[in-house]
């Protein structure tokens, strides 16, 4: 066994065994890791041409009934500020939003009991209506079958939902024990049967994550075929358990990114915040290994500090919806352009 003819099946059957990953990831050297982003950049190229997709984010609630152990917006966390976007405000990112150009808007909040059914599906029709050229994600948590097959009714198009980790007892050590890994894996496999366009991912870099448990996140991701896989390094929140963990490695995220490229290569993928927030070029880093969608911040600029996830997230300047301009002279500058359009999986596949 050795890397380079790993990464030759990896281009050429896009799959690998869970010995192979494993090999990979701990014994890949600067060469074969430039041959792998080669082939995972060409593969993107080659499926979507230089277009980078831009999704605008809104992040609809501080407020979450889960208490993971990593996550600053955590319920026992009193430090975080807490705010709640109303369906005005929330519609206001959206028109901001399509007047500079985006065409997919994507709500993220916490698990907040007050953005009910009744609630989201409002909001989800009247973005539909106002703006029926557009694409709805919601990244709500977890939901169960009615729920989602309300919003789906209701017009919403994609469901992010990060299984977090592939790995049973990996996932309890991040989370406690009222959330159960199999209600996780359940509720992706609803999203799916129900007709989203469905995303899962995983951190980086977690707290107990070992380079099996990353093994078995890519096969996992092979298996069950997300439209998208939003992946990106663990980030340390000063008021959780892990403040004193050191963050994901950016090398091993980018090689990761080539690696789901190559095995799944019609795959949307983002290139996340988080990796912009461990270094200043991750955005530009991640196209370039595989990545090609990209989520500028359209949250009410008031707010965007208050959506801590994790310490030190970027929510201004260059990662935030009003500098389109500047972010599209960076993609130029790399050899890529912002995409057109809403960007749907199904439009990308040759």
């Amino acid at each position: 066994m050795n890397n380079r003819d790993i990464i030759r099946r990896l281009e050429t059957e896009h799959d690998l065994s869970r010995e192979e990953a494993v090999f990979l990831l701990n014994t890949l050297g600067d060469k074969d890791e430039k041959l792998l982003a080669d082939a995972a950049r060409k593969t993107a190229l080659d499926q979507f041409g230089n277009k980078i997709y831009i999704r605008g984010l809104i992040e609809i609630s501080s407020y979450c009934k889960n208490d993971c152990y990593y996550c600053g917006i955590r319920r026992s966390n009193r430090n975080a500020v807490r705010y709640r976007l109303s369906e005005e405000q929330i519609l206001s990112c959206c028109e901001q939003g399509y007047a500079l150009g985006f065409r997919t808007f994507v709500l993220q909040g916490g698990e907040d009991g007050y953005f009910t059914d009744d609630r989201v599906c409002a909001i989800v029709r009247a973005i539909k209506a106002r703006y029926p050229d557009c694409a709805v994600t919601l990244s709500l948590g977890e939901r169960g079958e009615q729920s989602f097959r309300r919003l789906y009714e209701a017009g919403a198009d994609r469901y992010l939902l990060r299984h977090e980790t592939a790995d049973r007892t990996h996932y309890e050590k991040l989370h406690p024990p009222q959330m159960r890994f199999d209600n996780r894996m359940e509720n992706l496999r609803l999203l799916k049967s129900i007709g989203f366009q469905t995303g899962a991912g995983f951190m980086v870099g977690s707290p107990y994550q070992t380079t099996e448990n990353l093994a078995d996140d890519l096969l996992f991701i092979k298996a069950f075929q997300p439209q998208m896989c939003g992946i990106g390094p663990f980030v340390p929140h000063k008021d959780t358990d892990y403040r004193d963990c050191p963050h994901g490695s950016l090398r091993m995220t980018l090689i990761l990114l080539s690696v789901i490229r190559l095995m799944n290569p019609n795959i949307l993928l983002p290139a996340t915040t988080a990796l912009g927030t461990i270094d200043k070029n991750g955005r530009e880093l991640g196209i370039l290994h595989g990545a090609n969608v990209v989520m500028p911040n359209l949250s009410p600029q008031e707010h965007r500090a208050d959506y801590s996830l994790y310490d030190n997230k970027i929510s201004t300047g260059e990662e935030a919806a009003e500098s389109v301009a500047l972010l599209a002279e960076k993609l130029k500058a790399i050899g890529y352009e912002i995409a057109v359009g809403r960007g749907d999986y199904q439009d990308n596949t040759n």
